[in-house]
């Protein structure tokens, strides 16, 4: 007579499947056993004030008015910036062999990058300059610069 082609492996395969069948089969009878309130008002969530989801309705002595014509959609226009216009800052860094560096401008603190293409004299750290903005490819650049 030739052996059972069944496995250890194909057995235990086997017994695992009919566990889980075993325990879903279970689980449905629970379900059915204790029915869950399905009603409406057992599903309702809400949102407190900080964005936590809740059970309990919100307190309605709490609640805001707020005007719904001060709401802006959408992003506010921006003002026209004037990039023509020449102002006046002092030379934070240049680096000569590479040829580029950086402008603090005097009266915002900002810093604008400056390209050697965009100088009309030769400038070093700490000299005082005016310049022009210009859109570049990563924002504003500092051309036209002159010493002081």
């Amino acid at each position: 007579m030739a052996k059972s082609q069944q496995t250890f492996g194909k057995k235990d395969l086997e017994k695992t499947r009919l566990k889980k069948r075993q325990e879903k089969q279970e689980k449905m009878e629970a379900r059915k056993a204790n029915p869950k309130k399905t009603d409406f008002e057992s599903m309702i969530a809400y949102v407190d004030e900080y964005g936590n989801i809740t059970n309990t309705p919100p307190d309605p002595t709490k609640k805001k008015v707020i005007d719904a014509s001060t709401i802006e959609i959408g992003v506010p226009k921006r003002e026209k910036e004037s990039v023509d216009a020449v102002r006046t800052g002092k030379v934070k860094f240049f680096n000569t062999d590479k040829g580029f560096g950086f402008i603090e401008q005097t009266n915002t603190g900002e810093e604008f990058f400056v390209h050697v293409n965009g100088l009309l004299d030769n400038i070093k750290e700490n000299d005082a300059v005016t310049f022009e903005l210009e859109r570049g490819n990563k924002g504003m650049n500092a051309v036209r610069v002159k010493k002081l």
